[in-house]
C-alpha cells in the first residue's frame, strides 16, 4: 500500500532522497496538511502546530528509511502468526497532553484515603520525573534512581491506605487521562488478525485494567497487561504487591509470568487466551514506547525482527538526537496512533490486499 504526500505547504530538502519514500514507509495517514521540515540522513515530516494534542500536529522522524523498509517487508512476509505488540501505556497508549494540561499516568491518578499521601507522591513526581528523562544520566544511574522512586511510591500506598472501591472511583472522576487517537483501532485490527498485545507498564496493572474498562468501554482477548499488580486483602484494602517491582527501566518479557488476559477481569471468555509460552513463539515484534528504556521490554524475547515506534512528547529540542537513533519510526509532539494503525494494517496484510 503507498500514499503520494499531499498538500505540501514548505518544501526544505537538503540531502534527502526521493521524497515518495515517506509514503512507500507508509506511516502518514493521509489526508492532512503536510509539510517536510528538514531531513539529511533521516526524513521528517509534519505539519502546522495549533495545540500538542492536536491530530494535525503530527512529526514524524524516520532515521533510516531503508531499514524499516526491509524489517516491514520480513515481518510482512512472516505473516501475523509471528507478530506480537509490545505497547508502554502510559504516554504511549494514552495521551502526553489532556486539553492543555499534563495528562496524569496511572499512578499519579489514584487518589488515597488520606490526601497528605498524595501530597507525598506528589512530591516524588516532581523530584524523580525530570531525572527520569535527563538525557545526561547513564541508564546504571537512572536504574537505580527509579528503583528508589518506585519502592517509595508503592511504600506511600500501602501506608495511606488503598482500597479496590478507590481505584474504581479515581478512574470514575479522572478527567486527565485519555488514550491516543487510534488506540481502539490498532486493538481491533490486532483482535481480528489474532495478534497480541502486551502491555508492558511500570504502572499499576489494576489501574490500567479499570482505566481500559471505563474509557474504552469494551474488553479485547487478546490483550494482556504486565505490571505492578496489587494484593488486597478480604476486605478490599491494599497490603502488598505481587513480585519483583517492575519500573521505566526494567519491564521486559522476563516479567511476563505476571501477565493477566484482561477479559478475564471483564467477564468475557470468549476464547482462552494465548499461553506465555506460544506469544515467545511469536518472533516478530511491533514494540510502542515513549521512553529510551522502553525498547529493554523486548528483552527475554529471541526475535528475528523488531520494529520500534517511539513517542516523544516533550523535551524534544534535547531528546531528539538519541530517540531517532534508538527507534525506527520516532513520532513527535504528543500524535495520534493513526501512523502506528497504518503500519500494523500494512504489517498484517499480504501481497494481494
Amino acid at each position: 500500500m503507498s500514499h503520494r504526500l499531499q498538500s505540501i505547504t514548505t518544501f526544505n530538502l537538503i540531502t534527502c532522497r526521493n521524497i515518495t519514500s515517506f509514503s512507500k514507509v507508509g506511516l502518514l495517514p493521509f489526508p492532512f496538511k503536510t509539510r517536510v521540515l528538514s531531513c539529511k540522513s533521516s526524513y521528517r515530516t509534519g505539519v502546522e502546530m495549533e495545540k500538542p494534542t492536536s491530530f494535525n500536529a503530527l512529526d514524524v522522524v524516520i532515521d533510516e528509511p531503508i531499514s524499516l523498509n526491509k524489517k516491514k517487508a520480513a515481518i510482512r512476509n512472516a505473516g501475523p502468526a509471528k507478530l506480537q505488540v509490545i505497547a508502554d501505556f502510559d504516554a504511549t497508549l494514552t495521551r502526553y497532553w489532556v486539553d492543555g494540561s499534563r495528562g496524569n499516568s496511572s499512578h499519579g491518578l489514584l487518589q488515597q484515603e488520606n490526601p497528605e499521601f498524595d501530597l507525598k507522591r506528589e512530591e516524588l513526581f516532581r523530584y524523580y520525573h525530570p531525572l527520569e528523562f535527563s538525557p545526561t544520566l547513564s541508564i546504571e544511574e537512572k536504574t537505580k534512581l527509579m528503583e528508589e522512586w518506585w519502592e517509595k511510591t508503592h511504600s506511600l500506598l500501602i501506608e495511606g491506605g488503598v482500597t479496590y472501591d478507590a481505584i474504581k472511583k479515581s478512574v470514575a472522576s479522572a478527567n486527565n487521562i485519555a488514550f491516543r487517537e487510534g488506540v481502539v483501532e490498532l486493538f481491533e485490527i490486532l483482535e481480528e488478525k489474532g495478534v497480541p498485545v502486551l502491555i508492558f507498564s511500570a504502572g499499576l496493572a489494576d489501574i490500567i485494567e479499570e482505566v481500559l474498562r471505563q474509557k474504552l468501554h469494551r474488553s479485547f482477548k487478546n490483550v494482556k497487561v504486565v505490571a505492578n499488580r496489587m494484593v488486597f486483602d478480604q476486605s478490599g484494602r491494599l497490603t502488598s504487591f505481587k513480585g519483583k517491582t517492575i519500573h521505566v527501566m526494567n519491564k521486559n518479557e522476563h516479567a511476563l509470568d505476571m501477565a493477566e488476559p484482561i477479559h478475564d477481569h471483564l467477564g468475557d471468555t470468549d476464547g482462552p487466551p494465548e499461553d506465555t509460552a506460544a506469544v515467545k513463539k511469536r518472533t516478530n515484534v511491533l514494540l510502542l514506547g515513549d521512553h529510551i528504556g522502553d525498547l529493554r521490554m523486548s528483552d527475554g524475547l529471541n526475535y528475528e525482527n523488531r520494529i520500534s515506534v517511539g513517542f516523544l512528547n516533550d523535551n524534544i529540542e534535547n531528546s531528539l538526537d538519541s530517540y531517532k537513533k534508538a527507534y525506527d519510526v520516532l513520532y513527535l509532539h504528543d500524535a495520534s496512533m493513526l501512523g502506528v494503525v497504518e503500519l500494523a494494517t500494512q504489517l498484517c496484510s499480504s501481497e494481494g490486499d
